[in-house]
């Protein structure tokens, strides 16, 4: 016991040299959150919309500053962070190379590569800082606060301001993602991921109120209508039971089934087990990849397979909709666009599942990510996802969060929602410090 003491001194003591810097740094970290966290409430107050982009600054600062700052003697850490370093750098060339292949404007280049890597540049600012147990419980704080603050307007915006009444019904329920197309999803899959995380990690905290929030949070997602992440979080559940079977052939059996049940269990749940039929589901599965015919068809050169359309220029959340809804801020620095989004849009608006269920909805991450980018970004996107699971999803918690964004990739954009990812990536580098500093001491 007191060897074991002896060494949690060290490791504390180890840290205090640079407690000033690194406290500094985990600050910046989470204002560099909050950005993306609280921007749509903070444009709701009256600030213009291009606070929504303050993120894009924000974010790259914050892990310049921490890399800047932090000095830390783990071979272990630095190799991570090089490693998730060169993975981005591969990505960038790529998006580049993708960008001048496509003339897509630089503006293009730079909000496209931001929107999917700014998860990585957190998660590197946060394992690239040799925390002290002061420093990740500060953090663990904050971010059970900002979680409970979506939870509680969300219930406040259904139970006391009865936004469900308005036009839009149960949509209106965003918590602090307001005035968002699909805030309702964003919002619910950040309180569900709360939940989760407070559940299992918040010991010091009596089981009965660790149980009684995570039923709110899925109450939270029932009122605001967003069953589809609750069917994406069983899914994840199944696939990490998967990740456990040692038979190649098992795994690929169960991930198949998995991916089919998330498919089923919202159509029934929107539709009800009457409404359901084969040839309905089928009619739901050719629009929801109707992308992979139409995107083809604009290919002008053999090299469009391999790096896409153009960051921007397909069916990814940039080209889907936020180029059309910034036009007027975005065009004067020399942004592009495709009728490819068109095209996929009339498909949709021509489709009985239009405006049903984003279930069925062309426009997803994965689609997205191969349009723009083509075969070789998807797989270096994939790869940067592969080193964080390999190097920094240390315990059951963190693969699962990373497995529920799998799924969410193949139903809506969610992957390229700043608010949601920098929420995840923030849970899994902090459940990747704290694990740290239990091998430590």
């Amino acid at each position: 016991m007191l060897v074991s003491r002896g060494r949690s001194m060290k490791v504390e003591a180890a840290c205090q040299q640079q407690r000033k810097g690194l406290i500094k740094s985990s600050t910046i970290v989470l204002l560099a959150f909050a950005t993306a966290y609280f921007a749509r409430i903070i444009e709701a107050l009256g600030v213009p919309a291009a606070i929504n982009f303050l993120h894009f600054a924000t974010v790259p600062l914050a892990c310049g500053i921490a890399l800047v700052k932090a000095r830390s003697k783990s071979q272990r850490q630095l190799t991570i962070v090089q490693e998730i370093l060169l993975g981005l750098l591969i990505f960038f060339i790529l998006i580049c190379a993708s960008g001048l292949l496509n003339n897509a404007g630089l503006i293009n280049v730079v909000l496209n590569y931001l929107m999917l890597t700014e998860p990585f540049l957190l998660i590197v600012a946060i394992a690239c800082i040799p925390m002290s147990l002061t420093s990740t419980e500060k953090l663990h704080c904050w971010l059970v606060r900002f979680g409970f603050i979506n939870l509680l307007l969300a219930l406040l915006q259904r139970f006391v301001l009865n936004l469900h009444l308005q036009e839009g019904l149960e949509d209106n329920i965003k918590g602090v993602f307001l005035n968002q197309g699909s805030g309702h999803v964003v919002g619910a899959s950040v309180s569900l991921t709360f939940g989760t995380y407070y559940l299992c990690i918040a010991k010091e905290r009596p089981l009965w109120l660790r149980a009684s929030v995570f039923i709110a949070t899925i109450v939270h997602v029932l009122v605001s209508d967003a069953k589809q992440v609750l069917a994406v979080f069983l899914v994840a559940l199944v696939l990490l039971f998967c990740t456990k079977l040692k038979d190649i052939t098992e795994f690929v059996k169960y991930s198949i089934g998995a991916i089919l049940a998330v498919f089923i269990a919202v159509w029934l749940a929107n539709n009800g087990f009457l409404a359901w039929s084969v040839d309905m589901t089928l009619e739901g599965m050719k629009l929801k990849l109707v992308g992979f015919s139409i995107i083809p068809s604009f290919y002008h050169s053999p090299l469009n397979p391999l790096l896409g359309l153009g960051p921007g220029h397909t069916i990814g959340r940039l080209g889907g909709w936020m180029l059309r809804d910034y036009w007027d801020l975005l065009s004067p620095l020399g942004a592009t666009q495709l009728s490819v989004s068109e095209a996929v849009w009339s498909v949709v608006g021509a489709s009985w599942f239009g405006d049903k269920s984003s279930m069925f909805s062309p426009f997803f991450g994965w689609a997205g990510i191969w349009g723009d980018l083509g075969l070789l970004g998807l797989g270096a996107y994939f790869y940067l996802a592969f080193l964080v699971w390999c190097r920094l999803c240390s315990d059951d918690l963190s693969r699962f969060f990373l497995l529920t964004i799998f799924v969410f990739g193949l139903i809506f954009t969610q992957i390229e929602e700043p608010g949601y990812m920098l929420f995840m990536a923030i849970l899994v580098g902090l459940q990747w410090q704290t694990n740290r500093l239990r091998r430590l001491s």
